[in-house]
């Protein structure tokens, strides 16, 4: 692998297929590009696919700035079974019959309404949230009995897409906080409605406000390379949801070496308001005001690309 400079720094976003993990992904782009300076923000479990957004040499500072608050998913519940996992990546450990009602729209049309607002939710057994230093799943894979605490998460939005009586299954459209289980929902759903639930199929249609739309697939990545991540560049800017200064070419210099310098807004900022600073098509850095002078937070050395503001 490549030690040296990235051949590019960039934050792109790939369709991630299923029956990969989400380190799996980076590790291909890891080979198509030749560097190990990649990583992802919001993992998506082995069995969903959809928005994975990856970061290249510089940009991999980005990852842990991304807010990607909220996240909209397609889901297909599965009524009556419940598994270790929660999704069909699971064993059977408990079923139950499905009332006819159930597989109705105006019953399933009132549970789904029902799942919109603010709760606390309890991860599955099977994820990757950390207990004294291991992973869930690495606990619950050896055969031990773990507790999660409850997390607060919100759902801000829910529709029944369909309903499919023969296999019993309801497709639902969600939209959801950071940090909020999709298969939690299921088994607590199923919970609910007495006929137990997991996850057969999910896909994530955007994280913050990278979508579906902006992503590329693994197979344009392996044929193309670096061509097809220049061709689906986001905007690092956006993307991190900061106002944005250009610098002028006398500014570039203290930058460089991060020494404060007094910006020429055109318009005001609060006092300790986040700044990205671009120079000609890329981010240089980001900087922080303080009332008169923007100060170094974090400096890029190579410029990252994709600016379009």
């Amino acid at each position: 692998m490549r030690r040296g400079p990235s051949p590019i720094n960039a934050l792109f976003a790939l369709d991630k297929p299923t029956g990969m993990t989400s380190h799996d992904v980076v590790s291909r782009v890891r080979r198509v590009l030749g560097t190990s300076r990649v990583g992802h923000a919001g993992t998506l479990d082995p069995a969903a696919s959809g928005v994975l957004v990856i970061g290249v040499g510089q940009a991999t500072k980005l990852l842990g700035l991304l807010t990607l608050d909220r996240k909209q998913y397609r889901a297909t519940f599965s009524l009556g079974v419940q598994t270790t996992t929660d999704d069909a990546e699971g064993d059977s450990i408990q079923t139950a019959p499905v009332s006819p009602e159930l597989l109705s729209y105006p019953k399933a049309l009132e549970e789904v309404k029902g799942l919109i607002g603010e709760q606390d939710q309890v991860p599955p057994a099977y994820s990757a949230v950390s207990v004294g230093g291991k992973r869930a799943y690495a606990v619950a894979r050896a055969g031990q009995q773990i507790e999660l605490p409850s997390r607060h998460i919100q759902i801000f939005d829910a529709k029944l897409v369909d309903i499919d009586p023969e296999q019993a299954t309801w497709t639902l459209d969600l939209d959801v906080s950071k940090g909020t289980y999709i298969r939690s929902i299921a088994r607590d759903l199923g919970q609910k409605l007495g006929c137990f639930a997991h996850v057969t199929n999910l896909r994530r249609l955007t994280s913050g406000s990278i979508s579906l739309k902006d992503c590329l697939t693994l197979a344009e990545l392996e044929a193309d390379g670096l061509a097809a991540i220049r061709a689906h560049l986001l905007d690092p800017v956006e993307a991190l949801e900061l106002f944005s200064y250009e610098l002028a070419d006398n500014e570039c210099k203290p930058v460089m070496h991060g020494r404060p310098f007094v910006p020429q807004f055109q318009q005001s900022y609060s006092n300790n308001t986040k700044i990205a600073l671009t120079y000609k098509g890329g981010l240089a850095g980001i900087w922080r005001y303080d009332g008169t002078y923007v100060r170094c937070d974090v400096n890029f050395p190579q410029a990252i690309e994709g600016v379009c503001v």
